[in-house]
């Protein structure tokens, strides 16, 4: 079991044959990705080249639309590799053509134009986003749609959901001899599809997900909204880390979500309310890495 994305997920790339889109479908594909076909209007009716994890040739069509992409392989999963500038429309597209799920790589993506698209995908209500701005999930040692680096970690017990990318990979990294059964990176924008909560949700459902680590970062308070959730309804051992312990009040940090005002947003109310709901917090990337290695001791 997984969340989200399995061996089975036939995904497409929006965005396709332009630099980012082919780098990336690339690493897709090997790490076992079943890429079935990208989408650019201006190259419909083409091909791209590529090896699939075998090392084999594989020819990928490119067609003109995501539905007509999905009418012609029964793709259930879209990763947009497209500019800010046309992310909204090829969001929307892939909305209305009712793909499963829509992972948005592209950073730097207007609040508005985000705010826009996901009130459209929550208005037709069979479109899970995963972003924007995010370095999408993985499924290690069956599917990978996104830019997480698939060589670093293994299967295993582990979930994890993460508001930074960096912060994803050195977690998997950390705990790649462990394993995960799938990670997700929700992105840092203040507008996004998937959050902390929905991830918690479905590891707390999924069987093969043995304990969770959650990584949440100053700014907001969607950490303090999932401390409510986990005390309320998960039942699995969580860690967390909580990025900025050292931010200045009112400074922008990185992610355009990351905004700290007066005691709000801070990562020491967020370790608060973490600890308050039974999750063990790390000061540190690697500490937090070290209470998830003493929780699976007793697996």
């Amino acid at each position: 079991m997984s969340i989200f994305i399995n061996k089975d997920s036939k995904v497409i790339v929006q965005g396709i044959t332009g630099g980012e889109g082919t780098k990336h479908t690339a690493r897709m594909l090997a790490a076992g990705t079943q890429i079935v076909g990208g989408v650019n209007a201006r190259k419909a009716g083409t091909t791209v080249q590529h090896k699939d994890a075998s090392g084999s040739d594989v020819e990928l069509p490119v067609f003109g639309s995501v539905a007509e992409a999905m009418a012609e392989t029964g793709a259930d999963v879209s990763v947009v590799f497209v500019p800010p500038a046309f992310a909204k429309d090829a969001v929307i597209e892939a909305v209305d053509a009712e793909i499963g799920l829509l992972v948005v790589i592209t950073e730097g993506i207007p609040v508005q134009d985000s705010a826009e698209f996901w009130a459209h995908a929550k208005a037709k209500g069979t479109t899970r986003i995963i972003g924007p701005n995010c370095p999408g999930i993985i499924t290690p040692g069956e599917a990978l749609a996104g830019i997480t680096p698939a060589n670093i970690t293994g299967k295993g017990p582990i979930g994890l959901v993460s508001k930074s990318g960096t912060l994803t990979y050195q977690m998997m990294y950390e705990l790649g001899d462990i394993g995960f059964s799938t990670a997700i990176g929700i992105g840092g924008d203040p507008v996004i599809g998937t959050t902390h909560i929905d991830a918690l949700e479905a590891f707390e459902n999924d069987p093969e997900t043995k304990a969770i680590v959650m990584i949440g970062e100053i700014g907001g308070d969607a950490e303090e909204r999932a401390a409510e959730y986990i005390k309320a309804n998960v039942t699995k051992p969580v860690v967390g880390y909580v990025a900025g312990f050292t931010a200045p009040e009112g400074k922008t940090m990185g992610h355009a979500g990351a905004i700290v005002s007066g005691s709000a947003g801070t990562a020491e109310a967020k370790k608060e309310a973490l600890e308050a709901a039974g999750v063990k917090v790390g000061k540190t990337p690697s500490e937090t890495a070290l209470l998830m290695r003493e929780i699976v001791k007793g697996f």
